[in-house]
């Protein structure tokens, strides 16, 4: 399955001492949580966050979120169309066929 999703971060909420450098860049390891079939009532799908440490995780400890994400593109169909189709009967779907 193909999803496309767009995000959005704060970048002022980024704990600058998470960066760290690699080969070819300065890094920032980060986190989403999508789900694909529910909106929030902003229409985002999830948020993202940056990633924890195996410690931390085990601690329970939690990062900011620095933003959302929102699923624009799921095999073809926009995410809000296959919920109208979902939500619309037989009949109603055969009103706008021309014959």
């Amino acid at each position: 399955m193909k999803v496309g999703i767009s995000v959005r971060i704060d970048v002022t909420k980024i704990d600058k001492s998470r960066l760290y450098k690699g080969a070819k860049g300065t890094y920032l390891d980060l986190t989403t949580f999508v789900d694909t079939d529910q909106q929030d009532q902003y229409e985002n799908n999830g948020f993202i966050s940056q990633s924890l440490t195996k410690e931390e995780r085990e601690a329970k400890a939690q990062t900011p979120i620095l933003g959302n994400v929102k699923v624009f593109y799921t095999d073809g169909v926009a995410p809000q169309a296959k919920a109208q189709v979902a939500d619309m009967s037989i009949e109603e779907m055969d009103e706008d066929i021309p014959f």
